[in-house]
């Protein structure tokens, strides 16, 4: 396979991967996701959801791509760390005010479940001649 179609497959599945938390969360459990901010509340849906997940996607395979593009040494390596800390980083508003428990819950477990599917499905393994092969 194509390192293009194993990409475009990850980040594919990385959109999907918060949908499904927040179907389980919202229209399973019936746990309505919000978020108060002063006097308006927003209350996050599957298309929020999904955009903010491609969003993360594309941003993160245009950073590997470019470091790659760009010949920088061990550019996987370097985007691995940058990848990490951007998720670290998406934790940050979940220690505000605005949302109950449940909302902070599903809304981490979103952040994981976008990065378990991108970071390993966007770095996989070098292909090409001079690549190793399969372990």
């Amino acid at each position: 396979m194509s390192t293009r179609r194993r990409r475009l497959g990850a980040a594919a599945s990385a959109v999907l991967a918060p949908v499904l938390v927040w179907l389980v969360a919202d229209p399973l459990l019936g746990h309505r996701l919000r978020i108060a901010d002063g006097g308006e509340t927003l209350d996050i849906g599957a298309v929020p959801v999904a955009t903010v997940a491609l969003l993360a996607s594309l941003s993160g395979w245009g950073l590997l791509a470019a470091l790659e593009r760009f010949g920088v040494r061990r550019a996987r390596t370097l985007w691995t760390g940058v990848a990490y800390a951007a998720l670290a980083l998406s934790f940050l508003p979940l220690t505000g005010d605005g949302m109950d428990g449940g909302t902070r819950a599903t809304l981490a477990l979103m952040h994981l479940a976008v990065a378990a599917v991108l970071i390993p499905g966007l770095r996989g393994r070098p292909s090409g001649p001079g690549a190793p092969g399969p372990a």
